[in-house]
């Protein structure tokens, strides 16, 4: 048990490395991936599947406790990402295909990684997992058709195909892993402490395959998409937070928002771009897989040390 906490531990904390690793040898020598793309529907089920076994009924429960707070953060997160990746994509004046994937980052819902985030960053917790357990269920109909809106202009997108998508590879593999836990408790407690190690290895894997599959276009496509990554996400997380703090939540509630809207479910846009749309469309949901981690750490870094400062003045103060 042990060696699979120090594992996926390590794992979470090197996976930016390990997805930066691996999207490079992809790059540099795509023949070895490109089998990947088939696998990348399924490989996401097994990430959903996961996320399905670590929730339990306190996860929901929050909704009724304090709703105040997860349905701000909820209507935040499917508003404030698809309208600046509308406004990121026209901007910077994206072709088609990675306009219609900017926009369908920001469509999705709230990622899983991002409630560790939200813990390293002393924010709400609690918060954060309901968040993403409740944008999750409603992806189905809001990820379609807020793509079909904002996107249907670039690329022909079928919103009924799309819901189908999501259901089975997010409510599915969900509604399978809360069934496994309910009524297999003792041997989830057992395999959870492996779930990080298993999702992160996924991710890197999905990621790989994607970068494999747009090898040729990637050196003329690289810069704009990750330019325009890095704004989106930025924006997310700044509006995310004051956002949060005009609705006068608190410092922690207001953290935990910021995060949840400024990190996506990439993995669930590389699997949509891909069944949906065409690679090229999948880019900007890999390179969001890669710089959402990055951010996200850095964000938690800062506001982890800034609680820090504030306390040393008052243990200082009673010494």
């Amino acid at each position: 048990m042990q060696g699979w906490n120090r594992s996926s531990r390590f794992a979470q904390q090197s996976f930016a490395l390990w997805v930066l690793v691996f999207a490079g040898i992809a790059w540099m020598f795509p023949e070895i991936f490109q089998w990947i793309g088939p696998a990348i529907t399924p490989l996401l089920g097994i990430i959903m599947f996961g996320m399905g076994l670590t929730l339990k009924g306190a996860d929901f429960r929050l909704v009724f406790q304090r709703p105040g707070p997860v349905l701000a953060g909820v209507c935040l997160q499917f508003i404030i990402m698809p309208a600046t990746a509308w406004i990121v994509a026209t901007a910077l004046g994206l072709p088609p295909e990675l306009a219609a994937g900017v926009m369908l980052v920001g469509a999705c819902p709230g990622g899983t990684a991002s409630n560790v985030i939200v813990y390293l960053s002393k924010g709400d917790v609690p918060l954060s997992v309901t968040m993403t357990s409740i944008s999750n269920l409603l992806a189905p109909l809001l990820t379609p058709f807020l793509l079909w809106w904002l996107a249907g202009s670039w690329l022909p997108v079928d919103p009924g195909s799309m819901v189908l998508s999501i259901l089975q590879v997010v409510i599915l593999p969900i509604v399978l892993g809360l069934l496994v836990r309910r009524f297999f408790p003792v041997t989830v407690r057992r395999a959870t402490e492996a779930l990080p190690l298993i999702s992160v290895t996924a991710i890197v894997i999905i990621v790989a395959g994607v970068v494999a599959l747009n090898a040729d276009s990637l050196g003329k496509t690289a810069l704009p998409v990750i330019l325009a990554v890095i704004l989106h996400n930025g924006l997310g997380l700044l509006l995310g937070y004051w956002c949060a703090r005009a609705l006068r939540l608190d410092e922690p509630r207001s953290r935990a928002v910021s995060i949840e809207v400024g990190m996506q479910n990439s993995g669930l846009a590389v699997a949509l771009a891909l069944a949906h749309l065409n690679p090229i469309a999948a880019l900007p949901g890999a390179i969001f897989s890669v710089w959402h981690n990055i951010s996200g750490s850095l964000l938690a870094t800062y506001w982890s040390r800034k609680g820090r400062a504030k306390t040393r003045p008052t243990q200082a103060a009673t010494g």
